[in-house]
């Protein structure tokens, strides 16, 4: 294995999830390397942050390999089993915020984890969510991404009780140019005991859901 490249093998076995691989960056040489470590060691691999010149330059090298450009994900090798009781839902405030939520879909399904998704029912048409308020309500813990001001969050974290994930996204015209000003609406929110991951950090809410589905499960016991 190459000096720059010291994967971190024992993840799963310490905290019952494998690394996932930031792929902004790294170059093709770099990423191959990863990959084959990670499919001699697990099975599979998910990259995020990919774009699609390095993508190209990739599949040809592995039998199962799908690239999801507008996410910027790759996942090689085959994806873990579905579990029914694994219930995690995905709300957005709009259209735009799509990468980001296919950053936590992508992570959840490479983990095993169902997934609902709510998608544009941001709080400009508040009816959109108002609708699927008791179906949303079924589900274990909800995650939700949302631009511009952000308000989605609030709205939420106001009304459902399951532990709530909240991603800031970089969506937005002038002062919420960046995702600053979504990200301090969700720091700020009156909605008690939401919790607020970086901007744009699908993968990191993802993650979080994840840890919390282990608990409810009793998986990491």
């Amino acid at each position: 294995m190459k000096d720059n490249v010291n994967i971190d093998v024992e993840r799963l076995e310490r905290l019952g999830f494998p690394e996932v691989i930031y792929g902004e960056h790294k170059t093709v040489d770099d990423l191959l390397e990863i990959f084959n470590t990670c499919l001699e060691r697990n099975g599979n691999v998910l990259v995020t942050r990919i774009d699609k010149i390095k993508a190209a330059q990739l599949k040809n090298a592995f039998n199962e390999f799908v690239f999801d450009e507008r996410a910027g994900i790759i996942a090689v090798g085959k994806l873990q089993k579905v579990t029914d009781e694994s219930s995690i839902a995905v709300l957005s405030g709009g259209t735009s915020d799509e990468p980001v939520v296919r950053e936590v879909e992508w992570t959840l399904r490479f983990l095993g984890c169902r997934i609902s998704s709510y998608k544009d029912i941001g709080i400009s048409g508040l009816q959109r969510l108002l609708k699927r308020q008791h179906e949303i309500k079924k589900h274990k813990i909800l995650i939700v991404v949302a631009g511009f001001e952000a308000a989605l969050a609030s709205v939420v974290g106001g009304l459902m009780p399951q532990p709530i994930i909240c991603v800031p996204t970089s969506i937005g015209y002038g002062v919420n140019t960046g995702g600053k000003a979504a990200l301090n609406a969700m720091l700020g929110s009156c909605a008690n005991g939401i919790t607020v991951v970086n901007i744009d950090n699908g993968y990191g809410a993802a993650i979080a859901a994840y840890r919390i589905m282990q608990l409810i499960t009793g998986k990491n016991d």
